[in-house]
């Protein structure tokens, strides 16, 4: 059996590297115009030719979302846009709206397409059909379960994708209307403000001034406050879907949890393919998951529809755990130092864990810090800057540096 391809999301070249480094067979990326997820860094012209000949030169393909859900003005410069993604040799656009995929027939013939999860796709004739229009892919719509992939699977020639980690939108596979109807941030033209993340309360017009929270029960509908998606116990399960790619979700996601989701997916990954008969789940991969900002986690449709139990829990907040601190720059082996550039601050004497690709995990008390001049320092408050400390071990560039948090 065939392992899926392991797709990462990279909101900018930086984490692209990551997701490349940590693990990815594939990432997805948008660029500056065209693309959901406006409010991610996104990827100039100049930026998407380093991230291609990054990934390239690694065996890695490279995605760029063109998904958004068009007007009629919105279409201005995209045949000239498509052109040049083709002329840099991205392996695959990924569109949404058939008024987009005529474009790039017209534009740009052999460029690969996949399906957008946006386009909501539930079933094998809508997927064969899709095919049918020249797309290569579907990425599938996350209201399905592993079963009915299976169905879909057996019935069409084309390959599929599904989500298996990540933000569970509160509308139909990702279509929403809160927030251009809340603040006039049209979701499905990139502009999405998250609102179904928001926290609501309910006023009764008899009783102003009078606020009940919404909340779930058994006999409620599950609009706001979702989990996030996690299959990280379920490979074997994933494996028997005939699924062509996994995709992780979150181009506005941090280094940190595309540099963790990755690596643990793909450690799962390869321990199946490896010998999938002796395959077992290690408590270890679950437990670096809860280690990144996430709220908590659910097999969402998978398994069939979520029940009340499932989905009522205490808290929409987000577990924040651990603090993402900083990312390596280089090591210094005469030394036994790594320096350091930083993301959140650091104190003489934190205890920090250290991870990367080919690093493994382990713990460091920091005994001192210098700035980049060489001068010892009692904390380093600025992001970006460059610090020096000592480590047991040796480490690379791009591996993380993340502190559990203080109580």
């Amino acid at each position: 059996m065939e392992v899926p391809e392991l797709l990462a999301p990279a909101g900018n070249l930086e984490k692209l590297k990551i997701a490349v480094l940590y693990g990815a067979d594939a990432v997805y990326v948008g660029g500056k115009s065209f693309s959901l997820r406006e409010a991610a860094n996104n990827f100039s012209l100049e930026e998407l030719k380093k991230g291609l000949n990054f990934a390239h030169s690694r065996g890695v393909k490279v995605y760029v979302t063109i998904n958004m859900i068009p007007h009629n003005d919105d279409f201005e410069g995209l045949p000239s846009y498509i052109t040049e993604l083709n002329e840099i040799g991205v392996d695959a656009v990924i569109v949404a709206d058939p008024g987009v995929l005529s474009v790039v027939k017209e534009v740009a013939s052999g460029l690969e397409v996949h399906l957008s999860t946006q386009a909501n796709n539930v079933n094998w004739r809508s997927v064969k059909f899709w095919g049918e229009q020249g797309i290569d892919r579907v990425i599938l719509a996350r209201e399905l379960s592993l079963d009915e992939m299976k169905g879909i699977n057996q019935q069409v020639k084309i390959g599929t994708e599904a989500f298996i980690h990540g933000a569970m939108c509160i509308s139909y596979s990702g279509r929403c209307l809160l927030s251009n109807y809340m603040i006039n941030r049209d979701a499905n033209r990139g502009q999405c403000a998250h609102s179904c993340r928001w926290k609501y309360s309910l006023m009764e017009k008899e009783r102003p001034g009078e606020y009940y929270p919404i909340f779930e029960d058994e006999n409620g509908t599950y609009i706001f406050n979702s989990k996030d998606l996690c299959m990280i116990e379920y490979i074997p399960e994933l494996m028997t879907a005939g699924l062509s790619s996994l995709k992780i979700e979150g181009r506005m996601k941090s280094l940190h949890y595309v540099a963790t989701v990755t690596s643990t997916y793909r450690q799962a990954l390869d321990v199946w393919s490896k010998d999938p008969e002796s395959y077992q789940f290690k408590e270890e991969w679950l437990t670096e998951l809860q280690k990144i900002s996430h709220r908590h986690y659910t097999t969402g449709f998978y398994f069939g529809r979520p029940g009340a139990e499932e989905q009522n829990y205490d808290s929409s907040a987000y577990a924040r755990d651990y603090d993402f601190m900083g990312i390596v720059q280089e090591y210094l082996p005469e030394t036994e130092e790594a320096i350091i550039e930083v993301r959140s601050k650091f104190f003489i004497d934190d205890i920090v864990e250290f991870f990367g690709p080919n690093t493994g995990t382990f713990i460091e008390k920091l005994e001192y810090i210098k700035d980049e001049d060489g001068e010892l320092i009692p904390a380093a408050p600025h992001p970006h800057q460059l610090i020096t400390v000592r480590v047991e071990r040796p480490v690379q560039k791009y591996d993380i540096v993340r502190r559990e948090k203080k109580d």
